[in-house]
């Protein structure tokens, strides 16, 4: 049996061909895969289709035509050319590989083969089950399209050429996965887009092995950065078309894999993470707004809760007019342990919103609510100050655009606030030192993930601190190493 770089040449006779592709793919085992023979000028042909994922209307269309050749023609000699010319589609393209053949018609394309030539004919008939575009559940605004990307890589790709319709916006594709041979674009603009970066994401996409991408656009994400362990982010994630034309045009590269709602946008550092949509969506002054308090509210899902122990266990700290901050009444719990036990609390109810069926869905929040966050505290299990200030660093997590953003800044909290419980000040100090230091470290395609805050660019940090005006915005990002720095023609 030939493999996967094996070239198969199509075979003069058809009853070989079609021996061939049953023994490959199942023609007649799979009910899927389907074969249409007729006869076109005295000669058989063989149309091979695959159902669910090409347009019947297309298809029935198509053999009207190759059928009508016989009352309309009577030279049989050109027979080839006659049938390519009846092919009434935009998209026909000749094959001489059955593997190749193969792996078209395994992607929803039809594969036309003809008795006596030993090359047929690709024609591009897909349609792909999936839904219309609507917005995204996670990256919602109140003013702004509504359209979103789904998992259809054609239609992400038409509502990525709606919003940036440049003779230089590039779609490359490439097939990944030795069996689902998915399919894999790479999004650019040519003269913005640095081309080390734009070969570097291809070659490491061409090296992935692996038998199939059933999780899409994550399993892309784990060969291309290879995080590790390390649990923040080192990609961006939109299912926003604005929101990622926008960074083809600052000089990124998006990468669209078929199957998956979301893109993926690289390189990106922290602080891509932590802007929304929404606040381009406002003038400057409220965008601006909208960011600072978006920025406070990260900065209390990482550091409220370790200040707040820190200041249980040590009053001294605090000046007299602020005494009253911390429990005034006391469990046989220690404070640490209540703010796991409710921090993780938070996180079973947020994986039971995720399995539980909508219409239970709020008496599940009146049960969490009203039944174990009361009781709990009437029973003494926990403090009520311990239940507020795990809400206000869960909101300030919910506050943060990215979700995986969300979930590894929480992980810091807790960790944060182990070592302030264990050490007091000193595990204060150390372990937010240590965090930096962690983060400074860190590079996504060897982008500083802490810039422009480190390495220090005062341009840009001014930005990230400030919303400017589209028409302030003048320059690229640095970062990206983008051809052409204007933003806008002089």
């Amino acid at each position: 049996m030939a493999t996967k770089t094996d070239i198969v040449p199509i075979f003069e006779k058809l009853v070989d061909n079609e021996t061939y592709l049953k023994e490959k793919i199942g023609i007649g085992a799979s009910f899927d895969l389907g074969i249409r023979k007729i006869f076109v000028l005295k000669r058989e042909v063989h149309l091979y289709y695959c159902n669910g994922l090409c347009d019947t209307q297309y298809l029935i269309q198509l053999l009207k035509q190759i059928v009508q050749i016989n009352d309309d023609e009577r030279q049989s000699v050109q027979a080839k050319q006659i049938l390519e010319n009846r092919l009434v589609h935009q998209q026909v393209s000749p094959v001489r590989d059955l593997n190749e053949a193969i792996d078209k018609l395994l992607s929803g394309l039809i594969v036309i083969l003809m008795e006596g030539e030993t090359s047929g004919f690709i024609v591009d008939v897909r349609s792909y089950p999936g839904r219309q575009p609507q917005e995204p559940d996670t990256e919602k605004v109140v003013r702004g399209a509504r359209d979103g990307y789904v998992e259809n890589i054609i239609v992400n790709t038409a509502l990525t050429r709606r919003r940036i319709r440049d003779e230089r916006l590039r779609f490359e594709i490439i097939q990944v996965g030795e069996r689902s041979k998915t399919d894999v674009c790479i999004a650019y603009i040519k003269d913005v887009a640095d081309p080390g970066l734009v070969e570097l994401v291809k070659k490491e996409i061409k090296q992935i092995k692996i038998d199939g991408l059933t999780m899409a656009d994550k399993t892309i994400e784990e060969f291309l950065v290879k995080q590790g362990y390390n649990p923040y982010p080192l990609v961006r994630y939109t299912e926003r078309p604005d929101v990622a034309a926008t960074h083809l045009l600052e000089g990124h590269v998006i990468i669209i894999v078929d199957t998956s709602p979301s893109v993926i946008i690289t390189p990106t550092t922290l602080f891509h993470h932590v802007q929304h949509a929404e606040e381009y969506r406002q003038n400057p002054a409220v965008g601006t707004f909208v960011r600072w308090v978006r920025f406070l509210g990260i900065l209390a899902s990482i550091f409220l809760l370790p200040l707040w122990i820190l200041f249980v266990i040590e009053p001294s700290l605090l000046p007299e007019k602020l005494a009253f901050i911390g429990p005034n009444k006391h469990t046989h719990i220690p404070t640490i342990v209540q703010i796991f036990l409710a921090d993780f609390g938070i996180e079973f109810l947020r994986m039971a919103a995720i399995h539980t069926p909508t219409p239970l869905s709020t008496a599940m929040g009146l049960i969490a609510a009203v039944l174990i966050g009361e009781i709990a505290i009437n029973v003494g299990l926990f403090v009520p100050e311990v239940i507020l200030y795990v809400s206000v660093a869960a909101i300030g997590s919910f506050a943060t655009p990215s979700y995986e953003l969300s979930i590894a800044n929480k992980i810091a909290r807790l960790l944060l606030a182990l070592a302030v419980a264990l050490f007091k000040v000193p595990g204060l100090v150390i372990g937010t030192t240590v965090y930096l230091i962690l983060l400074a470290r860190i590079r996504s395609l060897n982008t500083p993930y802490l810039w422009p805050f480190i390495p220090f660019d005062p341009g840009a940090f001014m930005q990230i601190i400030v919303r400017r005006s589209v028409a302030g915005g003048k320059v690229r990002p640095s970062i990206v190493h983008p051809q052409n720095r204007r933003k806008q023609p002089t």
